[in-house]
């Protein structure tokens, strides 16, 4: 069964158009330090699954693009590299702590779709990203909030 997600990403740090311009427009989703969202990508995310791509700390804070999980969860070699601000002096490789999936860009959309808009219609406010306080950077969506987003991307906004 195909499940959708929606993964966050400051601009300033990466943003979707760096995906797009990665070696085969994918990367590694290297970096996550929540239980919650590793516990998604290393059990649930498998290859094919929809991603959308959501850009915080920007105003306006939205979905920009479309992507797809493009490997299967392995362990996250920055977990490992002392050099790294992802280091985790207490996982081994025996015993890895932390895990990725790889994400492909697949397009941009036409528009981005605010976190105001999706708070605003009455089919999308139910989502996780939608939530007060809701800081998750790898979360799941269902494949109908993908559709009606990748939709109301085509269209004029309503604001």
């Amino acid at each position: 069964m195909r499940r959708s997600w929606l993964v966050k990403s400051e601009p300033g740090t990466f943003s979707f158009d760096d995906l797009m311009a990665s070696p085969e427009r994918q990367t590694p989703w290297d970096g996550v330090r929540n239980y919650q969202a590793r516990n998604f990508m290393r059990d649930d995310m498998r290859v094919g699954d929809a991603v959308l791509f959501y850009h915080s700390g920007t105003n306006p804070p939205g979905v920009v693009g479309l992507a797809e999980v493009a490997s299967e969860p392995y362990p996250d070699p920055t977990q490992f590299d002392p050099a790294s601000r992802y280091f985790d002096a207490e996982s081994t490789r025996k015993e890895p702590r932390w895990h990725l999936v790889e994400v492909r860009g697949c397009r941009p959309l036409a528009r981005v779709i605010s976190l105001a808009e999706i708070k605003r219609h009455p089919e999308l406010r139910t989502m996780e990203v939608a939530r007060r306080g809701s800081r998750l950077s790898v979360m799941p969506v269902e494949p109908r909030h993908v559709e009606l987003i990748l939709a109301l991307a085509d269209e004029e906004p309503s604001d």
